[in-house]
């Protein structure tokens, strides 16, 4: 956080670290980097997120859980929350600290480069291994799919790459 925030949003930016994904609780959308500004002006905070996938339909859930939680900080009456389209959220956006926490809950993030066109490795979460292969490309969530670890024999879910 740059050194020119004022506490107050020093504090809005902390709270946020309370809000999980409603589909991926291990992770904080600020771990999932799906926050793009905070601004703090008298008593009113404007968060603006950076949807995952545009069609999500934990938006609302996500909108009103932030308001819930920055609104419990005095001096915070009012708190608007904006989602945007531009820039639009990239995996590469999550953080280590968000791609650490969704392995331990058994979630592959994308790797930094890509196989080929529409084609990605995913690395199982449970034993490291790069032998993976896709069973389905639709996963419980828009954003990710399954995939199986010819090592382990685990399946796992991955995040797809965007």
């Amino acid at each position: 956080m740059p050194d020119t925030w004022n506490s107050l949003e020093q504090q809005v930016w902390k709270k946020l670290q309370e809000v999980t994904d409603p589909e991926i609780t291990s992770v904080s959308l600020l771990e999932m980097g799906m926050v793009e500004s905070i601004h703090v002006a008298g008593r009113n905070a404007i968060i603006r997120l950076i949807p995952t996938y545009v069609g999500c339909p934990a938006l609302h859930m996500m909108k009103e859980d932030v308001i819930a939680v920055v609104s419990e900080l005095d001096g915070i009456d009012r708190v608007e929350v904006q989602f945007v389209k531009s820039p639009i959220w990239t995996s590469d956006r999550i953080t280590d600290e968000g791609r650490e926490k969704l392995k331990k809950s058994g979630i592959s993030t994308p790797q930094a480069e890509f196989k080929q066109e529409g084609i990605w490795e995913a690395e199982c979460p449970y034993c490291g291994s790069p032998k993976t292969v896709m069973n389905n490309v639709f996963g419980p969530t828009s954003c990710r799919s399954i995939f199986y670890c010819n090592q382990c024999k685990n399946p796992f879910e991955a995040i797809k790459p965007v």
